[in-house]
C-alpha cells in the first residue's frame, strides 16, 4: 500500500516549482526572451574561474580511483579541516574538523540537524516570511513547525510574538538570514536579543533549545556590508550551509553542517549525523565536489550583477508605488501586492508574461517574491512590462 502522506503532498506541490514549469511551457510558445520568469532562485552568474581550475586540476592530477571513490561517512578529513580553518579565519571561531559534517547542500544539512535535536511531537519555531519547504523538512521528521508572524516593516523578528509562542515543547528555532524571500539580513542587535531569549528559556525549561541557522545566502550581502555570523551569538547553534549560491553550484549539491564548537554536544552531534544518514539516504556527498570546494572556500561568484538587478527593480517598484523594503542581500525582492489577494495579483501578472510568486506559502499573504537572478538586460526589458501591468490593471 502506498503511503498516504506523500500522496497528499502531490496536491500541495511547491508553488515556486509549479510557476517555473508554467514559465518553461510559455517560453516554448513565445520564446524564453519574452517570458520574464522571476520564479526560481537559480543562480545566474557563473562559478568563479578558480573553482573550474580546481576541478580540472583534480581530474587531471589525482588518482581517479580515490577521486571518484566513496567519501568517509563523516566526510573527507582534509576537507573538514579546510572548512573549519576557513570559518575560524573569517569569523573568529574555534572549529575543529570533528565539528564539520559535509552534506549534499543546505537542505540535507537541515534534515540532519532536525533529526539530531528533535523528536516526534517537538515543536520547531521559524519566522515568517520563510522558505515554504521548511514544512516538509520539519513535518516529515515527526516534529511540528510553528510560524511566528512577520514583521513586515523591517523583516527582522517580532520578539513579542516569538516569546508568546515559546514553551517547553520548543526543541529548536530555525532561522534563515540573509532571508529568502525578503532579502533581509538579521542585524547583530536581532541576533543578540534572540540569543538572550533562548538562553533564558533554556534555563527556565531545563533543556536545550537549538538554533538551526539556514545560511546558503551568507555571502550575498550588498552595499559593502556583511552578515553577522550566527554561531558567534549562541552556543547551541547548528549552521547549515550550501555552496549553491556563494559559488553558483546548485546542481552539484554540496554543503556542510557545522556545530558551534562551544556546544557541549558538538562532536557527538556530528557523529550522530553519520548515523542519521543511514536512515535518510544522504550518505557520503560526492568526493570530487568536497575536494574541489575545499580549494576555494574563501572565494565567491561575482554578485555585482545581483546588486545591480536589485537596484533596478527597487527603483522601478517604488516609482510605480509598490510598498517594498530594499533587500540587504540574497537575490530576492519582496513587494506588497497591489491588491489584498497576492495569488490573484500574480495570476493577473501571468497575462503579461511576468512570472511572480505569491507569498501565501511563505507565511506572508498579500506579498509576492521576485527572484532577480537573471541577466540584467532581461531585468531592464521587464521593467516597462511591469509598469504597463500596474497601469493597465491597477491604474498605477
Amino acid at each position: 500500500m502506498i503511503v498516504q502522506k506523500y500522496k497528499e503532498m502531490l496536491d500541495a506541490k511547491s508553488v515556486i516549482r509549479t510557476l517555473a514549469e508554467t514559465a518553461a511551457v510559455r517560453a516554448k510558445e513565445i520564446g524564453s526572451r519574452n517570458v520574464f520568469d522571476y520564479s526560481l532562485g537559480n543562480p545566474s552568474v557563473p562559478a568563479p574561474a578558480c573553482f573550474q581550475e580546481a576541478l580540472l586540476s583534480l581530474v587531471k592530477n589525482e588518482d581517479p580511483v580515490s577521486l571518484h571513490g566513496y567519501s568517509p561517512t563523516l566526510g573527507i578529513p582534509s576537507v573538514k579541516k579546510a572548512i573549519a580553518d576557513s570559518l575560524n579565519r573569517r569569523f573568529d571561531m574555534n572549529y575543529e574538523p570533528e565539528h564539520i559534517f559535509p552534506v549534499s547542500a543546505a537542505a540535507a544539512a537541515i534534515a540532519h540537524a532536525l533529526r539530531a535535536v528533535t523528536k516526534e511531537g517537538d515543536e520547531v519555531l521559524t519566522f515568517a516570511p520563510f522558505f515554504p519547504e521548511y514544512h516538509p523538512y520539519v513535518d516529515l521528521t515527526g516534529a511540528v513547525l510553528k510560524v511566528v508572524p512577520p514583521d513586515t516593516e523591517k523583516f527582522q523578528i517580532r520578539f513579542d510574538a516569538f516569546e508568546e509562542m515559546l514553551h517547553e515543547k520548543t526543541a529548536a528555532v530555525l532561522i534563515n538570514t540573509p532571508n529568502n524571500p525578503s532579502g533581509a539580513v538579521y542585524s547583530e542587535e536581532t541576533l543578540q536579543r534572540l540569543a538572550e531569549i533562548l538562553n533564558r528559556k533554556q534555563k527556565e525549561y531545563g533543556h536545550d533549545i537549538f538554533l538551526i541557522s539556514d545560511e546558503p545566502y551568507r555571502e550575498i550581502v550588498f552595499d559593502g556590508k556583511t552578515q553577522p555570523y550566527v554561531s558567534r551569538f549562541y552556543v547551541n547553534t547548528i549552521s547549515c550551509y550550501s555552496f549553491s549560491k556563494a559559488l553558483s553550484l546548485p546542481g552539484e549539491r554540496i554543503g556542510y553542517l557545522a556545530v558551534n564548537p562551544a556546544c557541549p554536544d558538538a562532536a557527538l552531534i556530528v557523529n550522530m549525523c553519520g548515523q542519521i544518514s543511514r536512515g535518510i539516504g544522504h550518505n557520503c556527498p560526492t568526493s570530487l565536489m568536497q575536494l574541489a570546494v575545499a580549494r576555494v572556500l574563501d572565494q565567491t561568484a561575482d554578485f555585482s550583477i545581483y546588486e545591480k538587478n536589485r537596484d533596478l527593480l527597487y527603483q522601478c517598484l517604488t516609482d510605480i508605488g509598490f510598498e517594498v523594503k530594499k533587500p540587504a542581500g540574497t537575490f530576492y525582492i519582496f513587494p506588497k501586492a497591489l491588491e489584498e489577494d497576492a495569488v490573484a495579483f500574480c495570476q493577473k501578472a501571468l497575462a503579461y508574461d511576468l512570472v511572480l510568486v505569491p507569498a501565501d506559502t511563505f507565511g506572508c499573504p498579500g506579498y509576492f517574491r521576485m527572484a532577480y537572478c537573471m541577466d540584467t538586460e532581461k531585468v531592464e526589458r521587464s521593467l516597462p512590462v511591469l509598469r504597463r501591468f500596474a497601469r493597465e490593471v491597477y491604474g498605477k
